[in-house]
């Protein structure tokens, strides 16, 4: 069972990009949640974030949720965690963090 934390900027363009590339990386099954949500945008600092609540979500077995997402563009058919935390047994997570200028790194934890 996986998790990706995705990079999720709220914009169309780089959400759905995003949403497309997670659906063919990893599929539809993954739960999908995203930090700047509650964050903000901290620039560099977003993947480290990023980073941290997908490993947390691993040792702790919850996630948070994606905040004041109302309404999802119907090109994204992905499991998005919503409306509040979510607990799993995930022995996988990706952690996805996309930068100006085109320092974008995926990073993969496994337990």
């Amino acid at each position: 069972m996986g998790l990706v934390h995705a990079h999720a900027t709220s914009t169309e363009s780089g959400d759905v990009a995003e949403a497309e590339a997670i659906d063919r990386a990893v599929g539809r099954h993954a739960a999908v949640t995203a930090t700047k949500s509650m964050t903000g945008h901290m620039l560099g600092a977003s993947g480290a974030v990023g980073a941290l609540a997908a490993l947390l979500a691993l040792r702790d077995g919850v996630v948070p949720p994606i905040l004041n997402l109302d309404a999802v563009d119907p090109r994204v058919d992905l499991d998005l965690v919503r409306g509040g935390a979510r607990e799993g047994d995930w022995t996988a997570s990706l952690a996805n963090s996309f930068g100006f200028g085109g320092h974008n790194v995926s990073l993969v934890f496994t337990r």
